[in-house]
């Protein structure tokens, strides 16, 4: 018996080191959402370098969190001479230099863009699976779980939201800007129109439809733009004056993440902000 307790405890141990060194003790991140994920879920020390992309505020909800980290801007070679154990990207980006990794023995893992609270959830968990996390995986699976039942407390049904940007483009079916929009208990303008991921909504779409709510955190240029031009016409700011905008920073929504939450609740506030004014008419 003692012989058989004896085995089963070295086996245990062996499982636990043969554990311990798959954990990858070199990351690198190319893609801004893996960037994203990382920075989040790793230990310290453990994440060497994340793309350029993550240092942008207009792309990244950890811009700041990113001056921590050698930067790289997604080439084999930059990438190669880290001598990482793993590198992480997105299945749509960086597929040349991905595979030029892979062929040189470098274990590459891509992460497909979310598309809903579902792609966030496996997202987070795998990450955290990859970098030896799961607890703390768990822990963020948890905290966002508990800020969408926050969010659907608070939430004031049957109010249209519409994201509108340069090129008179919105989101619709598919996005995660519509889970972000449910999320906050709002109906998607542009998945109620039949769009599906993005596409063009004409503006005279927009007026007759006339959504209570109206993201509007597209950066203006400094100088004229054709592509800006929709919003220059006087029937886009009636819109503008008539529904309640919601500023929701890019970065807060491109990718999935914890902070798809601050993005649902500035569109839950302008929701009520709405509901507050035409009280008070």
């Amino acid at each position: 018996m003692f012989r058989r307790l004896a085995l089963a405890a070295a086996m245990l141990v062996q499982a636990s080191a043969a554990h311990a060194a798959e954990v990858p003790a070199r990351v690198v991140s190319m893609n801004v959402c893996t960037d994203q994920l990382a920075m989040l879920l790793a230990a310290p020390g453990q994440l060497i370098s994340v793309s350029h992309l993550a240092a942008d505020p207009g792309s990244s909800a950890l811009a700041d969190e990113a001056r921590f980290f050698r930067l790289n801007h997604a080439l084999a070679e930059e990438v190669f001479l880290m001598r990482p154990d793993l590198v992480l990207t997105g299945t749509y980006s960086t597929s040349a230099a991905a595979s030029m990794l892979e062929r040189l023995g470098i274990r590459v893992e891509k992460f497909a863009p979310e598309t809903s609270f579902a792609d966030v959830r496996a997202n987070m968990l795998r990450m955290g699976e990859l970098l030896g996390r799961r607890e703390r995986a768990a822990e963020m699976v948890t905290g966002l779980d508990a800020g969408l039942r926050e969010l659907a407390d608070k939430a004031a049904r049957g109010l249209t939201a519409a994201t509108y940007s340069s090129n008179s483009y919105t989101t619709g079916t598919g996005s995660l800007s519509e889970a972000v929009i449910e999320a906050a208990g709002l109906a998607n303008l542009g998945s109620r129109l039949g769009i599906a991921g993005s596409g063009r909504l004409p503006l005279e779409v927009l007026v007759l439809a006339m959504p209570e709510i109206l993201t509007n955190d597209t950066p203006v240029y400094d100088a004229p733009a054709l592509a800006q031009e929709n919003f220059e016409h006087p029937a886009y700011r009636t819109v503008r004056e008539r529904a309640a905008g919601a500023a929701v920073p890019s970065a807060l929504w491109i990718c999935g993440g914890p902070f798809n939450l601050a993005a649902a609740a500035i569109l839950q506030e302008a929701a009520h902000a709405y509901l507050r004014g035409q009280a008070g008419q």
